[in-house]
């Protein structure tokens, strides 16, 4: 006899009501407004210098599609050749090339940490390297966030009790949400204490920070305890990863790593882009220090309007705390003409929804001012 089930969507249908109540439903929209949202921080994404290298390698003969996973033949000579002088960029002693930074985190997590390993990560670290920390076979804790005692704590907590297997420590340079820094020298004091690797997630200190926009891992580069994940779709204006680590690593990597084996490789064109914003970061240092300019000038425009903000770098969040008062002033600037979003838990902690207005060479001091102008105006109407 056959059972009939209720609707087969009530549960979808549930969820989504829930988070609606909650103010928490996301949807797609298109861009629309000034530039105060994307990750685009050099404007490489629409830079003339991109789509010449682009349609260059096109004309050239260049494929769109790789055709194939890089142990099949999807291997392209666009992809070596970004690997071989984005180590040499970065100072690292290889590199390899993967389809996003999503992705990038993930595959470096089920594949290098292995059973009997400890994996010590940030509590506000991405989410790919949390679902990477749970798909891997390594154990994994949280520790405090920005708190290297903390990390230290959790290595010698795990020996005492009978760890035996490495340490990884796992850490964005800059934070995503709330745009401040690790403390990077520590950690690497620790990891050199605890004979550990570190993994640095640089996704929004790549172009940025760094000599030549080499980001914060810099003066770290080289060590072979150190594996660090570039994400080409930010401040390089593309899409795709470059992790770089020594040799032997990297090996295992191509030998081991499933989301690297079984998936169809990056465009050749990605990678071509990917290369052109490098040479951009090493013959146009000027966009790096526009945008240093740019961001202190926005940090003193918050402090003479009185604000207040824990962030020195690109990212600036607006803390506001309840999720639909969030929502409503995100939707009050839009409606001014300014592109800022909302940004509610889980992608932030519950009771810390905010604005995360980010900067970039899209705008000028002039946006800026106007920007805040309207924010601190809303705001303040908001609060009557």
């Amino acid at each position: 006899m056959n059972v009939i089930h209720a609707d087969k969507f009530a549960t979808y249908a549930d969820a989504l009501q829930a988070l609606n109540r909650d103010h928490r439903l996301r949807n797609l929209r298109p861009r629309a407004g000034i530039d105060f949202v994307s990750n685009d921080y050099l404007a490489l994404a629409s830079a003339p210098r991109m789509r010449n290298a682009v349609a260059a390698a096109l004309e050239a003969g260049a494929p769109i599609g790789s055709g194939g996973s890089r142990l099949l033949r999807g291997n392209c000579e666009e992809h070596e050749s970004l690997e071989a002088e984005a180590a040499d960029f970065f100072g690292a002693e290889t590199a390899l090339f993967l389809g996003g930074g999503y992705v990038a985190n993930f595959a470096v997590l089920t594949t290098l940490p292995q059973r009997g390993d400890l994996l010590v990560m940030d509590s506000l670290v991405h989410a790919s390297i949390h679902e990477g920390a749970r798909a891997g076979r390594a154990e994994f804790c949280e520790a405090a966030h920005n708190d290297a005692q903390s990390v230290e704590d959790a290595i010698r907590n795990w020996r005492s009790k009978g760890g035996v297997g490495r340490a990884w420590i796992v850490v964005e340079s800059l934070y995503s949400m709330d745009g401040d820094f690790a403390p990077l020298e520590e950690l690497v004091a620790i990891a050199d204490r605890h004979d550990a690797f570190l993994v640095v997630d640089e996704a929004h200190a790549t172009g940025v920070y760094g000599e030549r926009g080499r980001g914060l891992t810099a003066p770290y580069e080289g060590r072979d305890d150190l594996i660090v994940i570039h994400t080409c779709g930010k401040a390089l204006g593309a899409a795709g990863a470059i992790v770089t680590m020594s040799r032997v690593l990297r090996d295992f990597m191509v030998n081991r790593c499933r989301p690297f084996i079984f998936a169809t490789a990056p465009s050749p064109l990605m990678a071509v882009a990917v290369r052109e914003a490098l040479s951009i970061l090493q013959q146009e240092p000027a966009r790096q220090q526009r945008l240093a300019s740019l961001v202190a000038f926005t940090h003193r425009e918050i402090a003479a309007r009185g604000g207040q903000s824990s962030s020195r770098s690109q990212i600036v969040p607006y803390i506001v705390g309840d999720n639909a008062r969030a929502m409503a002033l995100a939707s009050a600037l839009q409606a001014r003409g300014f592109d800022i979003r909302g940004v509610r838990p889980p992608t932030v902690p519950p009771g810390t929804a905010r604005l995360r207005i980010s900067l970039t060479l899209n705008v000028g001091e002039d946006e800026v001012r106007a920007m805040l102008g309207a924010l601190f105006e809303e705001a303040e109407r908001a609060s009557r």
